[in-house]
């Protein structure tokens, strides 16, 4: 029996994946195995290959099978289908698997490697070793090629001080009012940064949260201002962490130092993809839209330097807001068809 996409993607967004990922990925696991070869779940990721007959190009097409909370049900109304994952994936990985069960590459191999939280902790691609010389990361641009986004780093600045009684502030270190200091040097800390990106443009430093003492009659002793910062090639999340401290040594004045938030996984970095690459350039020709970056940070970043393409139907927002991880998220069906399409033939373009 053919795969049929549509199908299989009403049925995923009818599957909850907000909470635990098991009834999707053993939707994923049948449906490959019914019209595929033969997959295997490693550290919680679903794969399988397909092998040509002599010597070429690895392309391993990736995306995930998780979503955010709360589950939104399915409903269809024409062309859209609206529900929690339409978009932000499975309507991409809806195209990626009918791309794959239609390629039958007479050199190199082809992989799906689907991973099982993305929307979290990224264990499943940081665990994932396939070693791949393209890649196609389905998510949703709209039909654009999108060859970069910015990296997303966290971290806490921790600024030091000493109690006192609020009547006598000249004895003691407030560690609020140091803040003022701190907040000053964040403003000037890309004067010397990395620059701006042709693609990406400039790096971002936002604090985003601050807190500090415990009453209202005590000079606090401590405050801390945690940071999300959008990074750009070819800063390095240690490196950030590293420049940061000697900015803050240098121009705050006041005792503090930065750290970023543990991780049971690597920072999702920043990656830029040639334009002139024969990815980009197939699956312009294919009927790909524009080449552009991405505006959200994606697992795309764990494959690169190898040439990355985040891809697939759906966007992140329209003209009247928010859609992926929105209570409206939806996907047009007739873009889900149009994305297996041009993947096929970029497959076709590339292992052939």
């Amino acid at each position: 029996m053919a795969f049929d996409s549509l199908a299989f993607h009403e049925q995923a967004v009818r599957t909850p994946s907000h909470e635990s990922v098991q009834a999707m990925r053993e939707l994923l696991v049948e449906t490959i195995r019914d019209h595929g070869p033969e997959p295997t779940v490693e550290a919680g990721n679903t794969l399988a290959t397909k092998y040509g007959s002599k010597s070429g190009p690895h392309v391993v097409l990736n995306t995930h099978i998780d979503t955010v909370p709360p589950h939104v049900p399915v409903q269809r109304e024409d062309d859209i289908v609206y529900g929690r994952g339409a978009c932000d994936a499975k309507g991409p990985l809806a195209a990626l698997l009918a791309a794959f069960f239609a390629c039958d590459p007479s050199r190199g191999r082809l992989t799906i490697a689907i991973t099982p939280d993305e929307e979290t902790t990224s264990a499943g691609a940081a665990a994932l070793d396939v070693d791949g010389d393209r890649y196609i990361v389905g998510e949703p641009t709209g039909l654009d090629v999108c060859t970069a986004a910015k990296g997303r780093f966290e971290g806490t600045i921790t600024i030091h001080g000493s109690n006192a009684h609020a009547a006598e502030p000249k004895v003691g270190v407030n560690a609020v009012a140091g803040a003022e200091s701190v907040l000053a040097s964040l403003r000037t800390f890309d004067e010397n940064g990395p620059g701006e990106h042709p693609a990406l443009g400039t790096p971002t430093l936002t604090p985003t949260v601050i807190r500090g003492g415990s009453a209202v009659n005590q000079i606090p002793d401590d405050c801390t201002i945690t940071l999300d910062r959008r990074s750009v090639p070819p800063e390095t999340s240690d490196g950030f962490e590293r420049a940061l401290n000697e900015h803050l040594e240098e121009h705050a004045d006041t005792a503090c130092e930065f750290s970023l938030t543990d991780r049971e996984t690597p920072f999702l970095e920043a990656f830029a993809t040639d334009d002139d690459s024969d990815l980009v350039q197939e699956m312009c020709a294919a009927g790909g839209g524009d080449v552009r970056p991405f505006t959200a940070a994606t697992e795309a970043s764990y494959f690169a330097p190898a040439p990355t393409v985040v891809f697939g139907p759906g966007v992140l927002a329209d003209e009247t807001g928010a859609v992926a991880h929105a209570d409206r998220e939806y996907v047009r069906r007739s873009e889900i068809e149009r994305a297996s399409e041009i993947v096929h033939t970029t497959l076709c373009a590339l292992l052939d």
